[in-house]
């Protein structure tokens, strides 16, 4: 762990090749290390998952989130930049893929990598940290209570989003589940089903669920936070990134 970052927003080729901002952050020091793409939930691209940016960095990665939502709202502040997202029906799966791997990508072509990449995602985006981890050569994914990896979005449901079932026999890269026992997308049988489905293709997974905790256990600024589950959660992040990132 280092004191010492430094963090700035960047510029990267996406999907297709399309220039979308970034924001990176980086420990002092050349010592080779693993990088970890934070994917950000759908309240966006804001300071919440700017701090878990910098908080990686103290940790050794260099770590980087890609605004999914800047092809929406280009400059907006992250409230409204999600708002267009929602009304455009959300971010595509291609396009999610697309942007995740040029941030692992930018991330491998640092003079400091040691060429492994990982992603995490809240909300939404642990649902698409496991797509990424289906569709792309990464090397470790942690899915923080991503709904709809299974199960089925409710009627009227705003977005445009599909479960992953027909992805997962495709996962390429150990996978850390993190779920509150009281949340209801995903719910703790839409937890089981997924566990049931990457034990028959014999996936390397390990999950938790906290007992007392729902859906957005994580944000520190929400009434939903919880402290020993975020904490717990942590420490597992940390453990599992050490072993498949190398940092």
């Amino acid at each position: 762990m280092s004191d010492s970052l430094t963090a700035e927003t960047v510029r990267l080729a996406g999907h297709n090749g399309d220039e979308i901002e970034a924001y990176l952050a980086r420990p002092e020091g050349g010592s080779p290390r693993g990088g970890v793409v934070v994917i950000h939930h759908m309240p966006g691209y804001d300071r919440g998952s700017k701090e878990i940016v910098r908080r990686f960095a103290e940790l050794g990665y260099d770590a980087i989130c890609p605004n999914l939502f800047y092809r929406d709202a280009p400059g907006a502040a992250p409230d409204d930049a999600a708002a267009a997202n929602r009304a455009a029906g959300g971010v595509p799966d291609d396009r999610l893929a697309g942007d995740v791997a040029g941030s692992a990508a930018y991330l491998r072509a640092l003079p400091t990598s040691n060429g492994k990449a990982g992603t995490i995602g809240y909300c939404s985006g642990g649902r698409q940290s496991v797509l990424a981890a289906c569709r792309l050569d990464l090397d470790a994914a942690v899915d923080c209570y991503g709904a709809f990896v299974t199960g089925t979005p409710p009627e009227g449901f705003p977005l445009q989003v599909s479960n992953l079932v027909g992805e997962l026999p495709r996962l390429r890269a150990p996978l850390l589940g993190l779920f509150g026992a009281e949340d209801s997308y995903p719910g703790p049988e839409q937890v089981a089903e997924l566990e049931q489905i990457l034990t028959e293709h014999g996936k390397d997974f390990e999950f938790h669920t906290y007992e007392g905790a729902g859906h957005g256990f994580f944000s520190t600024d929400r009434p939903s936070y919880n402290v020993a589950a975020a904490n717990d959660g942590w420490e597992r992040i940390e453990t599992f990134f050490a072993k498949h990132l190398g940092a």
